[in-house]
């Protein structure tokens, strides 16, 4: 299954403002393949995830397309319907992962219910315990309530509810919140072992030692524009944008240099490049936005200098 996104932008009217969430962005996710979206938390990645599954509020508008390639005719996902996205795409061609799985777990029924529900929902091939088993989970982890779970636990039984329809996509969106190094090791790790069974994996993450661990391909997001696309390793290694350089360098075991400065506000964007107030290559041309070429988008792109 691939997912083919091209030119989706968001926005939210609110009261005296328009919020620009997410901006033109193109991108591709193919079987076996795991896209890492990353950057600092408010850019849009979790809003893009969010209108890929139909689950943006009414004062949304979106425009683009998002082509699901499962069979002889791609579905668009930005067109269609609510019952089409509920009937056929939620769980059964798309898996979510959810950000901060306890609390997205009904905290009145054990985890067994919740995993017997989406098997039966979904008519899973497998029961609640065999996806248990797949994840590391006890039989008697199944019959405890989520507050009984510890953070690694929650996200094993998110792990094994989206696996319950056998999606050939799974989007997770930021899964590792609350969790320690470990157990965020664990995750990509699990990341991978789907992905590599050819499912295709679109992680939305603003950790980037995560996504370095799991990720084929990474796509850098910033004030709602993806501003540098390309493999794992060019991206973490040889970065052509100054924010990706910025985000790579501010790693705890990297150079550990926090970027300047914070990011625009999505509802007073700048008409030019929305980095330049805080990068040091700034130039006049950055007074307007550069377009995505060869994978980045800058007018002064390069191998930038390093802290």
């Amino acid at each position: 299954m691939k997912l083919d996104v091209s030119g989706l932008s968001v926005r939210f009217r609110v009261p005296g403002a328009v919020v620009r969430a997410v901006t033109e962005a193109s991108f591709q996710v193919r079987p076996g393949r795991c896209l890492a979206l990353v950057g600092e938390s408010g850019c849009g990645k979790s809003v893009l995830a969010h209108a890929l599954l139909g689950l943006l509020p009414a004062n949304a508008t979106i425009t683009g397309s998002a082509r699901l390639h499962a069979g002889d005719e791609p579905l668009d996902l930005l067109s269609a319907t609510p019952a089409v996205l509920a009937k056929r795409v939620r769980g059964r061609m798309i898996g979510l992962i959810p950000q901060s799985p306890a609390t997205h777990l009904t905290p009145v029924r054990t985890a067994r219910a919740q995993l017997a529900e989406a098997c039966g929902e979904l008519g899973s091939r497998h029961t609640p315990d065999e996806l248990a088993e797949r994840f590391g989970l006890r039989a008697g982890d199944l019959d405890r309530y989520p507050h009984e779970l510890s953070g690694g636990m929650a996200q094993r039984v998110a792990n094994a509810i989206a696996l319950a329809g056998d999606p050939g996509l799974l989007l997770a969106d930021e899964p590792t919140t609350g969790l320690d190094r470990p157990l965020v090791e664990r995750a990509m790790d699990v990341l991978r072992e789907l992905c590599d069974e050819g499912r295709a994996v679109l992680l939305i993450t603003h950790d980037l030692r995560a996504a370095e661990r799991v990720a084929d391909d990474i796509a850098v997001m910033y004030a709602s524009r993806l501003v540098e696309t390309g493999p794992a390793g060019q991206i973490l290694e040889r970065p052509r944008h100054p924010y990706t350089a910025g985000l790579v360098d501010a790693q705890p075991d990297r150079a550990f240099v926090p970027i300047p400065g914070l990011p625009p506000e999505l509802t007073a964007l700048p008409d030019g490049c929305a980095f330049a107030p805080r990068c040091p290559r700034a130039a006049d041309a950055c007074r307007t936005v550069p377009a995505m070429e060869d994978g980045v988008a800058c007018w002064r792109a390069g191998h930038v200098a390093r802290a």
